[in-house]
């Protein structure tokens, strides 16, 4: 019988503080940490209670707020299964050998780990449907995926035709997860993925620059200078409230809207041109 998954069970410590990983020492059962803003979850696939203990005690800027246990399942909402979005077929690597293609369909190998971004929140399908739009119509050189989690849309981008992908995430799990899933796609040599600030890197030059982030990143991120400099835009992960102040800031610039994709009143994509006229 295949595995239902990479994980059975997940142990999670949350911590104020991000540890000094020079001086962390894991053994293989240590998954990783997310980072988000100033706290830490630590991903165990068995009890590391005294681990981590040992960890708060060397390190007096971290403090331990609670523990999780639950299954793999659990922590990704569900069973991971192999799902159909769009032009694209999204296989867990671990059950690949299980699944069949499908016409017309272009397989990708996800293994999101235990970072979110398996392809079905209705941000990513919309993504990807943009993104199947616009390199129908037109070749895309160079793309900046800001935000990339498991890498899904630049693995896709690369999938569609596109030269390459320069994959952006501040999270260092979610990067090191993006470099394992563009391994298994064999797509080294065309997906360079980066840690850091995504302001620091939408200076490169680029025809594309797709960005399925926080509305606080996002809001700064339209007022770069650079971001004039692109062609086209794929923006997303936007509520109704938040969608409405990025499209009135988008109104101040020389963008010609292509598409406003809604996804049951709630989550907003935005897909245009720049340098065309305003709409």
């Amino acid at each position: 019988m295949p595995p239902t998954s990479p994980y059975k069970d997940l142990h999670i410590y949350y911590l104020e503080g991000v540890p000094d990983h020079g001086s962390v020492d894991f053994d293989a059962d240590f998954i990783g940490n997310w980072q988000e803003k100033g706290f830490s979850f630590l991903f165990f696939s068995s009890p590391a209670d005294n681990k981590v203990n040992q960890l708060v005690s060397r390190q007096p800027q971290l403090t331990l707020i609670d523990v999780y246990n639950m299954s793999y399942e659990e922590w990704q909402g569900g069973q991971l299964d192999p799902i159909a979005i769009g032009d694209f077929l999204i296989v867990p690597p671990w059950l690949a050998p299980q699944v069949d293609d499908i016409e017309g369909k272009q397989r990708i190998l996800l293994d999101p780990g235990v970072v979110f971004g398996t392809g079905m929140h209705p941000t990513t399908r919309d993504c990807l449907e943009a993104l199947k739009c616009l390199c129908y119509r037109e070749k895309i050189k160079t793309v900046i995926d800001i935000g990339t989690g498991t890498g899904v849309l630049a693995i896709a981008a690369i999938c569609k035709g596109c030269g390459h992908v320069f994959a952006v995430d501040l999270n260092f799990l979610a990067a090191k997860t993006a470099r394992h899933n563009v391994v298994l796609n064999g797509m080294g040599n065309k997906i360079t993925v980066i840690q850091g600030q995504a302001e620091d890197f939408i200076d490169k030059p680029a025809d594309l620059v797709i960005a399925n982030i926080h509305y606080d990143v996002m809001k700064h991120l339209v007022k770069e200078t650079y971001f004039r400099s692109k062609k086209y835009f794929i923006l997303s992960g936007l509520l109704k409230s938040q969608a409405r102040q990025i499209e009135f800031m988008l109104r101040e610039l020389p963008v010609s809207m292509l598409d406003r994709l809604e996804h049951d009143g709630i989550w907003y994509t935005f897909f245009g041109r720049i340098g065309g006229e305003r709409t």
